[in-house]
């Protein structure tokens, strides 16, 4: 496409024009004035300066490098001479072969993101030494993605462990009920994944309430310690952690958490029957009063609307609720042979409230699919893997997938269990655990491709399954040496009803290698004892596996059912966190969530147990079995026993949100750590009172942010527990020592957005020939045009003199003759 440098210029033709059409008016010849025109144009669009953008692309042998050097705290534990460490080891290596300049980050706070967003200029690379613990400034992941967007390729050298160190957390509530118990968590975590022992001691203000010598293999281990608190007021959680083994750094051994103890929230119970299971154990967690009819509600956190026909609602009651819910409070509605599809809420004004509809839900489910996926090293050599993993990853995302159960192997020489087994794919955060653990793939060092042992492992998760089976193997089609064993392992897949998948993704091996790897995949799946399906793609396209929706069972199949087993739907909703569900209902409402709400619990049949959504500003949750009594028969007397009863108390408390009492004055703020500041938010509720904070006894700032709201910042410079006006605040060691070791997550991140991540040696060995790939770009660049309309005009304008001369010296030969 044309284009031009200065396009103003074209106006020059205007007057052009017109002083062309003025001689041609005065008599002028009007060939000769067009030609001249045109000469005049083409002379104007020169000095326009006309381009074309041309592409092409561009290698640079000498790429610019950044080598961001984390010189933090935190990187004691792997160097004890930055100056001779891994990084400056990595840019003497680099700065003899290209340019390269040495950032160096240090003090108690690591800032990566910031770091390389300051440095991604698109026309260069960085390298990142680091533990990848970034606790400052802008996040890492969202920090790479701009740095892949502006152009610059970011890659990951992560140093050798030198020395263990262990760090120690309390993680909790902060705002709790008198006497209700808190589940509150004791988190070790070291740098390195060797066998360690430690003793924990742990305090409530002055008082032991947890100690033990533990051990652990694992990067993290969280021991679970229950609480009561019995007075209102400012408390103190404290853990001290005694290592027994190597332990580099003493400062983050202790920890201290800030709890404030408020009084019971108000709730009020709507219920016919105050005697059930449900309601009991509400009666001894909250302040609550009970009616068979909505009144009083102003001053309550949440109602409950226990088994409650919609006629027991009159319409001023329901505009009352939707009020009262728009305003912040919450709303529990629990079911029953009076509610929901029994209640008559469809389509009713009450049911705009709830994030269900009392109609029944579609039945979906009864898939079990297993990935099996080749990482034999002949994935990286034919450059597979990355089609291998994204076709997994895609897989996953199949809408028609949405309620079946997944599971993933990886194969080379030996079967690995990737998933740990079927896992629920209707669970959003199994779908990213799964899409994590794909990522994370790397090729084994056998050169042997053994189908059999991961088929082997899929036939073990299927043995006992129910339902459509599939076996989906995703692979370069490397199965010669494996063959016959591979094929017993189908056949007997086969018997048991199991349909077979292979995608064969075709690499950049010789043709001849892709040759035998077809006929050797292909063979397998047309054997006439394994029935599978056989698909050829090219590196990048998608198979299309048509995941058919699965018959619904007579509807008999499920009325009779005896039992029907719960599970977690979204175990990381604040309801669920930390609980597991183990039981079963006999009974249900019958209904379908809404678009925007949150399916927390429900039947292995998919049916909706827990549902919860957002309204206005407040929260809704519809529990849709009964109360644990029923009328007639008990539908949920499980859900109210042993474990299963902590969930009425996470359900309430979600609905609740903030227990605090709206009265008086409100300080509320979270504990810190030492060098970061903490914001602190005070809510005067009583009229025409001057706020005054003080911290540790001496008088603070505040700063008006609303009606009746102030602000005040603080920032201690002490570690331990402070009081601003009687409210609790801890300060614990700085950030920099909570993460210890190496970040596991920034391989996934530094892969994701188009780089890579080595160890020291590697990138000394690697590093600069993938600069190097990596520097290829097309470029795109202006190739003047001008020279082309001025050659073009002055032969025109040439090309007009010679046949104007030729017709003059013709007409004196005529006029020669004439006379003559």
């Amino acid at each position: 496409m044309l284009s031009l440098e200065q396009p103003q210029l074209l106006w020059l033709m205007v007057p052009v024009v017109i002083t062309g059409l003025y001689l041609i008016k005065k008599g002028a010849k009007t060939g000769l004035v067009e030609f001249r025109i045109i000469v005049a144009a083409l002379l104007i669009i020169a000095l326009a300066s006309p381009y074309n953008l041309v592409s092409r692309t561009a290698t640079d042998e000498t790429p610019d490098i950044v080598v961001i050097s984390d010189e933090t705290s935190s990187m004691a534990l792997f160097e004890d001479d930055f100056d001779k460490g891994t990084a400056s080891r990595l840019y003497e290596a680099l700065t003899a072969k290209t340019p390269t300049t040495l950032v160096r980050l240090n003090g108690e706070k690591t800032a990566i993101g910031d770091a390389i967003v300051q440095y991604s200029r698109g026309d260069n690379q960085i390298v990142i030494v680091t533990d990848g613990n970034n606790n400052y400034g802008k996040d890492l992941e969202d920090s790479l993605k701009f740095a892949k967007d502006s152009g610059t390729t970011v890659y990951a050298v992560q140093p050798e462990l030198a020395t263990n160190d262990m760090s120690i957390e309390i993680t909790g509530d902060k705002t709790v009920v008198v006497s209700n118990e808190n589940m509150f968590e004791v988190v070790v975590s070291q740098a390195g994944d060797t066998a360690v022992s430690y003793r924990i001691e742990v305090y409530a203000d002055d008082e032991l309430i947890r100690s033990g010598t533990f051990s652990q293999t694992t990067r993290e281990k969280t021991t679970p310690v229950p609480y009561y608190f019995e007075t209102l007021g400012a408390h103190t959680l404290s853990a001290t952690l005694t290592p027994l083994d190597e332990d580099r750094d003493p400062i983050n051994n202790v920890f201290y958490k800030s709890v404030y103890v408020v009084p019971k929230p108000k709730v009020r119970l709507i219920a016919d029957d105050t005697t059930s299971p449900f309601a009991q154990i509400i009666y001894n967690l909250y302040d609550v009063s009970s009616t068979d009819r909505l009144s009083d509600i102003d001053d309550k956190k949440v109602v409950v609307l226990d088994n409650k026909h919609v006629n027991s609602l009159s319409p001023n009651d329901v505009s009352t609720l939707k009020e009262y819910v728009t305003d912040g409070h919450g709303l529990v509605v629990v079911g029953g042979e009076r509610a929901y599809d029994y209640g008559d809420y469809l389509d009713s004004s009450f049911e705009e409230l709830l994030p269900v509809m009392s109609k029944p839900t579609d039945w979906s489910g009864g898939r079990n699919v297993v990935l099996v996926l080749d990482v034999s090293p002949s994935t990286a050599a034919h450059n597979t893997l990355g089609d291998i993993t994204g076709y997994a990853i895609h897989t996953l995302q199949e809408e028609n997938l949405r309620d079946a159960y997944a599971g993933v192997i990886a194969f080379g020489s030996t079967g690995v269990d990737v998933s740990g087994g079927l896992v629920y794919l209707g669970v959003p955060s199994n779908i990213d655990v799964l899409e994590d653990e794909i990522s994370k793939l790397t090729p084994g060092d056998s050169s042997i491709t053994s189908l059999d042992q991961g088929l082997l492992i899929a036939q073990d998760w299927l043995k006992n399954e129910v339902g459509e089976m599939d076996v989906i193997i995703i692979s370069d089609g490397g199965i010669e040496q494996s063959y016959d064993a591979s094929l017993e392992v189908a056949t007997e897949l086969h018997n048991e009803n199991a349909n077979i998948f292979f995608v064969h993704i075709k690499s950049s091996a010789p043709s001849q290698y892709d040759e035998r790897s077809v006929a050797y995949a292909k063979k397998l799946m047309e054997e006439e004892e394994v029935g599978g399906t056989y698909s050829h793609i090219e590196s990048g396209e998608r198979p299309n596996i048509d995941f058919e929706e699965i018959e619904k069972p007579p509807d008999e199949e499920t009325t009779f059912l005896d039992t029907f087993p719960l599970i977690e739907y979204n175990p990381n909703h604040f309801i669920t966190r930390n609980m597991e569900i183990a039981g079963n209902i006999t009974g249900y409402n019958d209904v379908t969530p809404k678009a925007g709400a949150d399916r927390v619990i429900i039947t292995t049949t998919g049916k909706p147990v827990l549902t919860t959504w957002r309204y206005g500003l407040g929260r809704v949750a519809a529990l849709t079995t009964d109360n644990g009594e029923g009328g007639g028969s008990m539908w949920s007397s499980q859900m109210y026993s042993g474990n299963n009863s902590k969930l009425t108390s996470s359900m309430i408390n979600w609905a609740i949100g903030n227990p605090r009492a709206e009265e008086g004055a409100v300080l509320e703020g979270m504990d810190t750590w030492f060098g970061t500041p903490v914001t602190l938010t005070l809510t005067m509720y009583d009229e025409g009172v001057v706020p005054a904070l003080t911290l540790d006894n001496t008088p603070i700032e505040l700063s008006v942010t609303g009606k009746n709201t102030y602000e005040t910042t603080i920032d201690p410079k002490r570690i331990g527990l402070h009081y601003v006006s009687g409210y609790p605040v801890a300060v614990n060691y700085a950030l920099e020592y909570l993460d210890v070791g190496l970040n596991e997550d920034l391989p996934v991140f530094i892969k994701a957005n188009g780089g890579k991540t080595y160890t020291e040696q590697e990138a000394r060995a690697l590093l600069l020939e993938d600069a190097r790939k990596n520097s290829q770009r097309i470029v795109k660049e202006p190739v003047s045009l001008k020279m082309y309309f001025i050659l073009v005009a002055l032969a025109l304008f040439l090309l007009e003199i010679i046949i104007r001369r030729i017709r003059e010296i013709q007409e004196a030969r005529r006029a020669e003759k004439a006379h003559a």
